[in-house]
Parts: C-alpha cells; structure tokens; sequence
C-alpha cells in the first residue's frame, strides 16, 4: 500500500524505524519516539537538544520558514535554538538567482532568532522540480535542564497559542492564490499571506518554560492541531478530552479551510504550541503570555485513559477524535 503525502505512520515509525537505530551511545539521553520533536544527547555538564525538519511545501519562503520550523522543535524543550545546518536540494536548471534567494531567508531567520548558520550542503538535483531544504537546529542547555513531549500527566491542562492552522493557512494564500481570489476576498488573502510572522514560537516557549508548571511542550505541523495532541498523547501514552469552541481559528484560517472543503484542526500548523501544564499554572501561564502579546486559549485536558481521545463539538456533542491520516494541506495543494 503506498504512503500517504507527509509523515509516515506512527506504525512504520515504530515497527520498521525505530527498530534500525545503529548503535547505542551512552551519550544519548533521548532518541527517536513517537511524538518527540527532537533528540537530546549529552556532553559533559551539557544537553545538546537537536532536531530535523524538511520544508517541501512551502515555495515562496521557504528558507525562511526551515530556519523558523526546526528552531521551533528546539524551543519545545524549553531550550533556546542556537546552531543550524540546511541540506538545499534545488530543481534541475536551478540559478545563481535561487541560491541567493533561500541563503539570504535563511541569513536572517537566524539573525533574528539569534542562530549562527554553521555549515550544510547545496546541490541542483535530477529528477527534482520543486526546491526543498531540510534543516537542522541544535540548541545547549544545563544537563537535563528541559521538557519533552512525553511528560504530560492526567489532569494536565492543554494550552494553545495563537490559532489553527497557521502555516497552512500562509502557505495556500501565498500557492493557491488564483484559486482562491474567485471565492476569497483579497484583503483576507493579504492577511494571511502575512501569517508567516506568526511561525516562530521561540518566544512563547521561553515564557511558558520559565513561568513553570510545565510538564510538556509541543509543535504540531504536519496534521495540525489534531495531529499535535494526539502525537503529545501518544508520547505521554494518555487520552484527552478538548473542546471545540475554545480552540482559537483565525477568520483568514476558516475562509480558506472552506475554499478547499478542508478541516482548520488537520491543517500543518506551526506557529502555534501545545503546552501540557498543572491545573493550578495553567491559567498564571495564559496570563503572562498575553501580557507578552502572544495569544493563549485553555482548549481542554490530559486524561489518564489512552483510549479516550474526545473532541466536544460546538452542539455539546462529544465523540472521538480522529487521527490524521495526512495533513490537509496536501489536500488542498492537490486543488488545482
């Protein structure tokens, strides 16, 4: 059976992957999981947090984005991003004009997040015919001074900031902008070309971890918002129960999700967090990142049952939430 568009199954990840891990080093402290957005090994007194991320739908940004993507896998742990690599593949008959494009995004992702770019690799590609750049973010931490996505407990709240749906909302205004234009107005498609500015959650991964009472942080991309709590839950191995009505979907997010018959929670999402915090600093954390400008809805919470993974509908009904089988983004890209 052949794959689906994006991420594999969290079955083959488990069943063939993670089963063909090369050697055991006593340095790795944290290896590949189901959920997980990045490694952790360590050096001497130091965590080393390291993660890897390709960009392959996103065209017009999409050095800028691989900077701000794999930074943000870093910031889920609490640990500010420091270092990145990029392997550039580019189509065949690519120009000097393409190269300067992606290296100068990726110049100043890094200088605005404060990332120094120290190596990676750049080659035109047969066969290929859209660009794509695969990223690498390395941060540095006090050993064992971070959070991992595997460490919500019951009870735990489920914070959300920003909204649904970001990327994918600045992605298919910015590729899809003929199909959109006939039943989109032009002033919601200048707003969302716009919501690239909202991908980074640096920012908002640093106040959360540093108010305290987090258990665990998380980027949902690729299946959206659905896809992050369920990969949190699955790495937590915990159910969940959230509640539609709070969970926050931007105008230009709803508009463009209705062009393309397409659900806001299954659309690639980064930009926004997820944060698994105690009942009692769930809400003193929304508080302090509103204060910063940054959004932040209490959506729902962890529950100790794996079995129960509950979405409560805006008509009070309640039934399970299902796990993305892609991300609709391929979906709506698959629009012409």
């Amino acid at each position: 059976m052949a794959l689906p568009p994006g991420k594999i199954p969290v079955d083959i990840l488990k069943e063939v992957m993670f089963k063909n891990l090369g050697a055991e080093r006593k340095e790795v402290a944290l290896g590949p999981a189901a959920g997980i957005d990045g490694a952790v090994f360590n050096v001497g007194s130091k965590s080393l947090i390291v993660s890897m991320d390709p960009i392959t739908g996103a065209l017009e940004r999409i050095g800028w984005e691989a900077v701000n993507i794999n930074a943000n896998d870093v910031s889920t742990f609490g640990v500010e991003p420091a270092f990145f690599l990029s392997c550039i593949l580019l189509p065949e008959n690519a120009d000097r004009k393409i190269v300067e494009i992606i290296s100068s995004q990726m110049n100043e992702a890094a200088k605005n997040l404060g990332m120094a770019i120290i190596g990676g690799h750049c080659e035109s590609t047969p066969g290929l015919t859209n660009p794509i750049v695969v990223g690498c973010a390395m941060g540095i931490t006090n050993k064992g001074n971070y959070v991992t996505a595997a460490a919500a407990k019951p009870g735990d709240r489920i914070i959300i900031t920003k909204t649904a749906g970001i990327e994918g909302t600045t992605i298919l205004a910015s590729d899809r902008e003929d199909v959109l234009k006939k039943t989109v107005s032009l002033s919601v498609l200048k707003r969302a070309k716009g919501f690239f500015r909202k991908i980074s959650v640096a920012k908002e991964a640093s106040i959360a971890f540093k108010t305290g009472g987090v258990h665990a942080m998380h980027d949902p991309t690729e299946g959206g918002i659905a896809g992050g709590i369920h990969e949190v839950a699955d790495a937590s191995n915990l159910g969940f129960k959230i509640i539609e009505d709070k969970i926050p979907v931007a105008k230009e997010t709803r508009d463009i999700c209705k062009a393309f018959d397409i659900d806001p929670l299954y659309l690639i999402a980064s930009g926004s967090m997820l944060i698994a915090a105690k009942e009692d600093a769930a809400d003193k954390i929304r508080r302090r990142l509103e204060r910063s400008g940054i959004d932040a809805s209490i959506v729902g919470e962890f529950l100790s049952s794996s079995q129960k993974r509950i979405i409560k509908r805006k008509n009070g009904s309640e039934e399970e939430l299902s796990r993305p089988v892609c991300d609709h983004l391929w979906i709506a890209l698959a629009n012409q």
